[in-house]
């Protein structure tokens, strides 16, 4: 059987790797960690399809040490335990988020006496689902969705022709994931022959074609869900709830989903929302699987339910734009802290109002209204 066309074309080395300039550019840290053969062990934080696969290999490579890659999706206790087995070797564990409290436990003691180096992957925020003892021992790298021009040449590396209208659209259909653009060029192909948008486009249709959970299949659920949940459709939301959890998905990965959408797209409408949300995320850790999907199922219909409203979520992301903008503008003297004669003697803290003050922002910034008051029926 023919290796897929992602592993033909997958780079050898850092000279061929496209994409994350930020860690692995002249002098960013994971190529300098590369090129010295540092010894560590290091999380990989980022979407699927952007690399960490990759250089979890270059690095090992770069050591010249052996390297063992496991599913925390499937890995079970013995092939846990034959992976520390090997001194020195380079653990590569895709998807460790997957792994509970107690796998994560085993793994502790040979990441701390250096027994194996550990390399996790991870689509989820390692703060939430990595445990603190091991988080410690181990660096994190953020990576970022490959840009358009960053896909453009990788999907120019196939050698695959393809003309500049299918080229666009493969890359926009994509959404930053290199691997998804490949299986879908690959499969194209191999069906049609020719790479054209409608090709392309029968192609995704294709009920004989998935791809794996980690990737497009998994996010194209969970954004259907969110949508209907922001529609308030709970017929529409149960039915991929249920796929989800038939699926074998992380029922705190989908509650952890919830406890977001009741701020986002819920929030001064019902702000009850949030506390809902917070206890189902709190059930489905205390229950556990099987149980939890109740309180999921009971979850899901009182978000739907509830009244819509963003006007929070929007009036801070305005103000986030402004800091991005603006920087770190000087803080008002009235609203500085005065601990000493010399800041009162600068007018810290004077004229500050306790209450109903409108004039808080820096100067820059005077006037500036983020958040509408709206009355909430």
């Amino acid at each position: 059987m023919a290796e897929p066309l992602a592993f033909r074309i997958r780079p050898k080395n850092l000279d061929e790797f496209i994409g994350q300039f930020h860690l692995v550019g002249p002098g960013q840290p994971l190529r300098v960690a590369i090129e010295q053969k540092h010894h560590f062990s290091f999380i990989l934080w980022g979407p699927p399809g952007v690399g960490k696969t990759t250089l979890a290999k270059i690095y090992a490579q770069a050591l010249d040490a052996p390297l063992i890659e496991i599913s925390a999706v499937s890995a079970g206790k013995d092939e846990m335990r034959q992976a520390v087995k090997t001194q020195g070797a380079v653990l590569f564990v895709d998807e460790i988020h997957r792994f509970n409290k107690a796998q994560q436990d085993f793994l502790l003691p040979y990441v701390e006496n250096g027994t194996i180096i550990l390399i996790g992957a991870t689509t989820e925020n390692p703060s939430f689902e990595i445990i603190s003892p091991l988080l410690s021992r181990c660096r994190i790298f953020v990576l970022n969705e490959l840009s358009e021009i960053e896909m453009s040449k990788i999907i120019d590396r196939t050698k695959i022709k393809i003309d500049k209208e299918a080229k666009d659209w493969l890359i926009a259909m994509a959404n930053g994931d290199a691997r998804q653009a490949l299986t879908m060029l690959e499969n194209t192909q191999s069906l049609y022959k020719t790479i054209t948008v409608e090709n392309l486009k029968k192609t995704l249709q294709s009920k004989h074609l998935r791809y794996d959970k980690a990737g497009e299949e998994h996010y194209n659920i969970i954004s259907a869900f969110i949508k209907c949940m922001r529609g308030s459709n709970p017929d529409a939301a149960l039915y991929y709830l249920a796929r989800m959890v038939d699926s074998g998905e992380d029922p705190l990965f989908i509650a952890r989903r919830m406890v977001v959408f009741a701020s986002e797209d819920i929030g001064m409408a019902q702000p009850t929302a949030l506390v809902v949300a917070n206890s189902v995320f709190q059930a489905c850790q205390t229950i556990g699987f099987p149980e939890c999907q109740e309180n999921l199922a009971h979850g899901v219909v009182y978000l739907c339910l509830a009244k819509k409203d963003r006007s929070a979520y929007d009036a801070y992301m305005k103000a986030l734009s402004d800091v991005k903008q603006y920087g770190n503008l000087p803080i008002p003297l009235k609203l500085r802290n005065a601990p000493t004669k010399l800041m009162k003697d600068l007018n810290y803290g004077k004229d500050y109002q306790m209450y109903n003050d409108l004039d808080l922002l820096p100067e820059e910034l005077k006037g500036k209204k983020y958040f509408t008051v709206k009355k909430l029926v």
